[in-house]
């Protein structure tokens, strides 16, 4: 079977229904993401809150290790990034993950799915309101978080609902500002430890990476217990697959962008960490504060500082963006599968879907609310959640894509133009991992409330899908996951 002919089978341009028999979640979008943007995008997906804001705690407990830390989730996220591409190309749908797992798993993973990545999104945007709350109070600290968390969350919903154009230039530029301003900072860090101008040449030095009790300074133990933040920082990743029902060529774009994720890891991740801790020594930073602000402010560069903080928090704002776009969508998804009620399933006159977008900002709200209640908790509570959902997610690509690759094997399903390297094999080293990352979040006082509340969430998720077969019971009959099942 062709890929020509599985496009006509599933829909005539690869976006309709597919094996499933399911409706087209992405039908009637607007194709509207260039190359250019889509790009940007995944670059700027990489570089997030986790990382200008949650470093700094992630430092605090592993020191010079964090970044053998980042390293080592990089290499599972390219895992886990590169078996979605394999699925990407297979079949390029907006729901992407819901979709593959409602195909390879059965419809309830594509039912649970899609309900948990929207919580991911929901509840990753409240943490980087907060996280921009935060960097407002660098400049004015006289206003309430609470106060700035809502004036963002009001902004960036309007741009959210006037078309899919807007919402890509916008994270065009927010994404190119956070780029220019890491390579920037790379570049003015390997000055001060070559040239050695500013308050800190005088320390900083590349034996700073070991000189302060070794590159484990508090034991292999506490370095993986940084673990689930650090996979935090890796959130947004994924959201390329999201713009595939809107891109104008996913087939060479999706690849494109995918295969540049080693070296956006390298450069924005292990490199910006390596500079920095090499210019002021590890112990100098602490949780709640940037470890980039701060090693401006070590610097004596009052002016970058501030420069700085302006990165961060377009860096706040760009993932909140991105999550109020991931949201409408997923919920689109999930009402043309009858999974959520139909008026998510409605595209305004600008081809976005407003009312499911305005739903999931309401509910970001509540983040508004944290930070008037508990604003020194906020960050960490959101944060645990979101890791625990996106590790779902992560792992529901995983499974589905294992599943994929026996079916090609079999000969029931055509081969994906875009393969991953090493089969199934580097999928079941990325579940691997995120089990370790999944006990390592149970074992964390702090993070495993994200555990208690993925016990409720998992609960409504049964529950409503008990309700949803009583109201609208689905036949079995062609059910991907049922034929491989018998087949196996």
């Amino acid at each position: 079977m062709t890929s020509a002919q599985v496009d006509k089978e599933y829909g005539g341009d690869g976006t309709a229904g597919g094996p499933t028999g399911g409706s087209a979640p992405e039908e009637g979008y607007e194709r509207g993401l260039g190359s250019r943007q889509v790009q940007m995008i995944a670059i700027g997906g990489a570089i997030g809150v986790g990382l200008f804001m949650g470093a700094g705690a992630n430092i605090a407990k592993a020191g010079p290790s964090i970044i053998l830390m980042y390293a080592l989730a990089g290499v599972v996220i390219f895992f886990i990034m590169r078996a979605l591409g394999e699925l990407l190309l297979y079949r390029p749908v907006s729901g992407s993950f819901a979709e593959y797992a409602r195909e390879f798993l059965g419809p309830f993973f594509g039912f649970a799915t899609g309900w948990t990545y929207w919580l991911m999104w929901v509840v990753t945007g409240m943490a980087e309101l907060t996280a921009a709350a935060i960097y407002i109070h660098f400049w004015f600290p006289q206003i309430p978080q609470w106060v700035s968390a809502l004036v963002f969350l009001v902004v960036l919903f309007g741009v959210n609902l006037i078309s899919v154009k807007i919402f890509g230039e916008v994270e065009f530029w927010f994404s190119m500002i956070k780029v220019t301003a890491i390579i920037g900072m790379i570049v003015i860090g390997l000055g001060v430890l070559t040239l050695g101008f500013s308050d800190a040449g005088d320390t900083a030095a590349a034996s700073n990476l070991w000189a302060h009790d070794g590159i484990f300074p508090n034991g292999i133990g506490s370095s993986l217990m940084t673990l689930q933040g650090v996979m935090f920082a890796y959130l947004a990743v994924e959201l390329v697959g999201v713009t595939a029902g809107e891109s104008e060529n996913p087939e060479k774009t999706l690849p494109k962008a995918i295969n540049t994720l080693p070296w956006r890891i390298i450069v924005f991740y292990v490199g910006a960490l390596t500079v920095i801790l090499a210019v002021v020594k590890w112990t100098e930073f602490s949780a709640g504060a940037s470890p980039f602000v701060h090693a401006f402010e070590k610097m004596g560069i009052p002016l970058a500082a501030g420069i700085v903080n302006f990165v961060v928090l377009t860096a706040a704002l760009s993932s909140c963006n991105s999550g109020m776009y991931s949201t409408g969508r997923m919920l689109r998804d999930l009402a043309a599968n009858s999974e959520a009620p139909k008026l998510f399933g409605r595209l305004n006159s600008r081809k976005t879907p407003a009312f499911g977008i305005t739903v999931s900002v309401a509910l970001m709200g509540i983040g508004v609310v944290l930070n008037y209640i508990v604003p020194e908790k906020a960050f960490g509570y959101v944060t645990s959640v979101a890791t625990a959902a996106g590790v779902w997610t992560w792992m529901m690509i995983l499974l589905s894509h294992i599943r994929y690759r026996r079916g090609v094997r079999a000969g029931r399903l055509p081969a994906s133009s875009f393969p991953a390297p090493g089969g199934s094999v580097f999928s079941w080293v990325a579940v691997g991992f995120l089990a370790l990352v999944t006990c390592l979040i149970a074992y964390d006082e702090d993070a495993r409330i994200s555990l208690y509340v993925g016990a409720v969430w998992a609960v409504g998720l049964l529950i409503g899908w008990q309700l949803l077969k009583r109201r609208a019971p689905r036949a079995t009959v062609g059910d991907p996951a049922r034929e491989y099942a018998s087949a196996e």
